[in-house]
């Protein structure tokens, strides 16, 4: 397939404004978590909410609230899938989305549960206090906190499926499926 162009019919179905800040908002606070989960130390029975651990669920509760802001964004202002697409990219896409939406929604609630098992203060940067998921000591907590860190490792091969397939589409196939998106078309 040939390089789309700035006037081709496959750019009039690019993103629009908001939907590309949400996304690459969404983008760079998952680069922020994903290092701040790196380095706070590891969460074992007397660790403090306090520096990273903090921080950790601050922005794990604005990548939440940003998520669902792109979700109704996405629901309302749908963009349809590029007709030159195969039925079985179509599908592929479609299930990556989802899946990433998923666990978009599901992660940061599962962290936020499990820090109600520890029985931490959840707050928006410290200044919004969110209430606890469930109680101090709770089974529920506990097991979604381990779940919790094994979605993270599948949600970076998400992503990576997701960044390849963009890549793929942008340098091996020469269409306009990654152009949608970029913040500067």
């Amino acid at each position: 397939m040939s390089r789309a162009s700035i006037d081709s019919p496959e750019l009039a179905e690019a993103y629009g404004g908001v939907a590309k800040a949400l996304h690459w908002l969404i983008a760079a606070l998952l680069c922020v978590q994903y290092a701040i989960a790196y380095f706070m130390p590891h969460i074992g029975r007397n660790t403090p909410n306090t520096g990273l651990v903090n921080l950790h669920l601050s922005f794990g509760a604005l990548i939440f609230l940003i998520v669902v802001a792109r979700w109704i964004w996405r629901l309302t202002h749908p963009v349809p899938l590029m007709r030159e697409l195969a039925p079985w990219q179509r599908r592929l896409s479609w299930l990556t989305h989802l899946s990433i939406y998923a666990v978009l929604l599901i992660m940061p609630l599962m962290g936020w549960a499990n820090a109600g098992f520890r029985g931490y203060d959840v707050s928006l940067f410290n200044v919004v206090p969110l209430p606890a998921l469930v109680a101090k000591g709770s089974a529920l907590g506990r097991e979604l906190g381990d779940v919790h860190v094994f979605v993270a490792w599948y949600f970076l091969a998400v992503i990576g499926l997701h960044i390849v397939a963009a890549l793929y589409h942008r340098f091996v196939r020469r269409d306009a499926v990654m152009a949608r998106m970029l913040p500067l078309r």
